[in-house]
């Protein structure tokens, strides 16, 4: 074998950066921090940070996620979230060679899915975290800005990132369980309705929801109980089932 010189290569370094999604409201939201350092300091940003010599890229993902956060993940493989945990998985990997001003900085994006979880705290360089709609998020021209403050892109290439992370989840509603990620360890069909409403952004019929998902095998079980915090006539208590791919598929409508 051939004498291999490091020195004959660019050095580099690698990122994780993380697309955490809840429904909140009702809405599709989305996890941002302000960065409080340069590049692009007081511009909102995925929560993120550079990986370390002796870690993996799903410990970096976690370790991350709660010092900016104090949010924490489930085991990755974990088909669904359970309690106030949330669903890790890797998502892609962004390379361009100008997306971060410092050095040449390759980031592999995980995808983080949650159920309804209260303020996070900030931490690492980030100077403030808060949830945010997809919809604001996304769907400004002149970027992301609060009330009180001036709009401007996401910093580095964070909304492509979380475009992609959104349309991931999107995606992987109509054929796996994953949906279950974003509710509580017991639910009602409701609220598991409500949950596909917001992500995919469309109304869907009652009825015809509850027919399906109460009739894929595997992908709902009884939890033996009902709740009324709905209002009205008590609804009864699901848990996930074992199921992680659906069949039939639960399609998404066309708008």
């Amino acid at each position: 074998m051939s004498p291999y010189d490091p020195s004959a290569f660019p050095p580099f370094a690698v990122t994780v950066d993380l697309v955490v999604l809840t429904v909140r409201r009702h809405a599709l939201c989305a996890l941002v921090v302000r960065r409080g350092e340069p590049p692009f300091q007081g511009r909102w940003a995925l929560p993120g940070g550079f990986v370390r010599g002796d870690e993996d890229l799903a410990a970096a993902a976690a370790r991350e996620l709660a010092e900016e956060t104090g949010l924490c993940v489930h085991d990755p493989g974990s088909p669904a979230a359970a309690g106030n945990g949330a669903h890790l998985e890797q998502l892609a990997t962004y390379g361009d060679p100008k997306r971060d001003p410092r050095m040449r900085v390759v980031s592999v994006a995980h995808l983080v899915l949650a159920p309804d979880l209260p303020a996070p705290r900030a931490g690492g360089d980030a100077n403030s975290a808060r949830w945010a709609s997809v919809e604001d998020l996304l769907g400004q021209e002149n970027g992301f800005g609060r009330d009180d403050e001036q709009s401007a892109p996401l910093a580095f290439d964070h909304a492509r990132i979380l475009g992609d992370g959104v349309e991931r989840a999107r995606s992987k509603i109509e054929y796996s369980s994953l949906a279950t990620a974003f509710c509580p360890p017991e639910f009602t069909v409701g609220e598991l309705r409500r949950v596909y409403e917001a992500v995919w952004g469309v109304a869907l019929d009652p009825r015809n929801f509850h027919r399906k998902v109460t009739g894929t095998p595997g992908f709902l079980v009884p939890a033996g109980g009902t709740t009324t915090r709905q209002g009205g006539r008590p609804a009864q208590l699901f848990r996930a089932g074992g199921a992680t791919i659906l069949n039939p598929p639960m399609l998404r409508p066309e708008v």
